[in-house]
């Protein structure tokens, strides 16, 4: 089994769940999850976690991520993209001036009401199977926080933009919201995710591509170790005092380790005595010892 994880370019039309089946089958293996769901209309940057590295998925959903995105002014939809029933149309919008100010007017913190088509739950429920079902629900807003906007181009009726976003923040609703304060309504026509936590575009993969490169045999020069998808995260190594506690799962005083360190408030990257990336820890004041949080045991 491969233990790592993988930049997948997700094209136009699958879901983040059809990657994940596609791949189960490319690569023969079960154990595979994916880091943040994409629409189906969406394409880009899709980290994929392989093995062991499947324990990570949870964490990296917590991510700033970075788009491009188009929007059409104009228009407003049910799915608040193009893909849905168009409720109000007008070719009457404001002047560019008008319009690059009010995109601008969204960088920092602002409570967002998330779309009906959404997986997110209500009473057990998941948003877009009530709106299938007819049902329209008042959701409740949101923090999210747009940490940067980058006009690109404005030749209305159409505004291309690169966004950095929080976590949780929806795409398609920024833009209906940035509708809402122009008066004219707006939808998303084109989004593609450019970045996650620094993995980019440029270094991902089509589901082709992979099973080219496993038919070729170059397939594990993309995959990448599970610590690189924690590259802010501190490392500490194992001394020979604390190998057969780390192997064992245990908790591990400062000494136990090389560099003998104190990290507080943030996890650590542990390694075994070969240099493998073993565990997540992180320090306890109230035991004075880094307890295990995931430990990384080598597939079979």
């Amino acid at each position: 089994m491969i233990d790592g994880f993988i930049n997948i370019y997700k094209e136009q039309g699958f879901t983040s769940f059809d990657v994940v089946a596609k791949l189960r089958g490319i690569l023969k293996q079960k154990k595979i999850g994916h880091t943040g769901t994409l629409d189906p209309m969406a394409e880009g940057v899709l980290l994929v976690c392989l093995g062991s590295a499947t324990k990570m998925c949870d964490l990296l959903t917590e991510k700033n991520k970075t788009y491009t995105c188009t929007m059409l002014l104009g228009k407003t939809s049910d799915t608040e993209d193009v893909t849905g029933v168009m409720t109000d149309v007008t070719d009457v919008y404001p002047d560019e001036k008008t319009v690059r100010a009010a995109v601008m007017s969204f960088v920092g913190d602002y409570m967002q009401i998330p779309p009906m088509y959404s997986a997110i739950k209500v009473n057990g429920k998941k948003l877009y199977e009530l709106a299938r079902a007819g049902q329209v629900i008042e959701r409740d807003p949101r923090p999210v926080t747009i940490h940067g906007i980058t006009l690109q181009s404005v030749e209305l009726p159409r505004v291309t933009f690169d966004v950095s976003c929080s976590k949780g923040t929806y795409i398609r609703s920024l833009c209906r919201d940035i509708g809402e304060k122009l008066g004219c309504g707006a939808v998303m026509e084109k989004l593609v995710r450019t970045e996650v936590k620094g993995f980019t575009i440029e270094e991902s993969l089509t589901l082709d591509e992979v099973e080219k490169a496993r038919d070729d045999g170059t397939l594990m020069q993309h995959v990448l170790t599970t610590d690189k998808l924690m590259p802010d995260i501190p490392e500490l190594h194992i001394s020979a005092k604390g190998e057969k506690l780390l192997a064992n799962g245990n908790k591990l005083s400062a000494d136990a380790f090389a560099e003998n360190k104190i990290h507080r408030d943030t996890y650590v990257k542990v390694f075994d005595e070969n240099g493998r990336f073993a565990a997540l820890y992180e320090y306890s004041d109230e035991k004075r010892q880094y307890v295990p949080f995931k430990m990384f045991p080598v597939s079979n």
